[in-house]
């Protein structure tokens, strides 16, 4: 019999202490995601439990207990309760009574066959009794030895209650799955794709970079891609296409790259600053994850060969995070081409990697004058301070940042002279 009574994380005093309230009268498991990732040997982090009680009475029972309670989803069926800054979202057993594709109304009920079935994935559907034991209603158990993505029962109506559905698929497949994902599964987000534009772009966007966050997600969007799910969220990859994803995944896990799901999607989009502010603003992406993008795409990637001081001047100029993620992109691919033995890749590779180190520990210097110390001399507050302080920066720039003050408003003082 499978359990997850030897886990560490299952004997937590606060999670025992929620089990035994709400089976006192009732009957409550773990569900969902820790019992998946226990199984898996994976990290569990945050706790689900199921119940037959209704809300308010679990929120009755807990209040009792001096248990915090929190309506998070109250209308949902979800209260959660907090116990020694341990938080645990605690669910009545469900049951759809009707799905639009993006919203379902749901009744409670105490039905854990039901309840399982209203779940979107076999993986996903687990419980674990307060004894430990798991028990699997939809055939979860198999598909975890085998690491399989499937669909519980009929693969399109389970996306037709909820199109994200296709997204959290290719998503479970990145992070859990092997060997290529289930054809139903497959054949369903194919034949559903178009429904995607249904959703709002927050769930879109929040599933994506939850997908692109995989230790390797270069197979999940090759499916993707194949099956034209990927060119209906990011067209942008249409005519750019994911090569360079495969590249940047060795390199990451060849230097201790933590995955960086902004660095993986510019390795996937195509370098166009005013596409990928549209992109941006399409998938309500926030205003740092735009900038950076558009950051990027506007930054110019540093030649090889280009001198410190020079590789200085770019890096106060378009500042370090673009330089970074431009050099990042520019060593997977010359580390790839450097593993096949092109001696020209290899010394190429070496001196990105050298950049890199660089640009890491940059600090951008500061500029010794602003534009009260040229209206101070007389320049009186307007355009005119705006050009004069951007030549006297450009000059200070190019000489290496060497001039200081005395040099700097010297310069001005010739400057000031010599204007009409």
């Amino acid at each position: 019999m499978t359990s997850v009574a030897g886990e560490a994380w299952f004997h937590d005093q606060a999670l025992q202490r929620v089990l035994a309230m709400l089976n006192a009268d009732g009957e409550a498991r773990v569900a969902g995601g820790a019992v998946r990732n226990a199984l898996m040997g994976l990290p569990v982090a945050d706790i689900d439990i199921a119940t037959t009680l209704l809300p308010e009475n679990v929120v009755e029972r807990a209040k009792k207990a001096g248990i915090k309670t929190v309506p998070t989803g109250i209308e949902h069926g979800t209260v959660t309760l907090v116990i020694d800054h341990h938080a645990f979202e605690v669910t009545t057993l469900r049951r759809d009574v009707e799905t639009d594709g993006r919203h379902a109304k749901v009744a409670f009920g105490t039905g854990w066959q039901e309840d399982a079935e209203r779940r979107d994935l076999t993986i996903n559907a687990l419980y674990a009794t307060a004894d430990g034991t798991v028990i699997d209603l939809v055939g979860g158990l198999p598909d975890i030895e085998t690491r399989t993505i499937r669909f519980i029962g009929d693969a399109g109506q389970r996306i037709a209650e909820d199109y994200l559905r296709i997204l959290r698929f290719f998503r479970f497949f990145a992070h859990y799955g092997s060997g290529r994902p289930d054809a139903d599964g497959l054949r369903a987000c194919a034949r559903a794709k178009d429904k995607l534009s249904t959703l709002s772009a927050e769930r879109i966007w929040s599933e994506t970079k939850k997908l692109l966050s995989a230790a390797d997600p270069s197979r999940a969007l090759l499916w993707m891609r194949q099956v034209g799910v990927l060119t209906e969220i990011l067209p942008e990859t249409e005519k750019w296409g994911i090569d360079n994803i495969h590249g940047l995944v060795s390199v990451e896990q060849a230097l201790g790259w933590a995955p960086d799901p902004m660095l993986r999607l510019a390795a996937i989009v195509p370098p166009d600053a005013e596409r990928l502010e549209a992109m941006a603003k399409r998938l309500r992406m926030s205003n740092a994850e735009g900038a950076r993008l558009t950051n990027w795409a506007s930054t110019p990637m540093p030649p090889d060969e280009i001198a410190d001081v020079a590789f200085d001047r770019l890096l106060y100029r378009h500042g370090a995070e673009g330089v970074i993620m431009r050099l990042k992109l520019g060593l997977s691919v010359e580390r790839a081409g450097a593993k096949s033995g092109d001696p020209a890749a290899m010394r190429r590779s070496a001196r990105l990697s050298t950049l890199l180190k660089r640009a890491e520990k940059y600090e951008k210097p500061a500029f010794p004058l602003s534009g009260s110390d040229i209206v101070a001399t007389g320049v009186p507050p307007g355009k005119r301070v705006g050009e004069f302080l951007k030549n006297l920066e450009d000059f200070w720039v190019e000489r290496n940042f060497t001039p200081d003050r005395a040099a700097l408003a010297a310069r001005l003082d010739e400057m000031i002279r010599n204007s009409p």
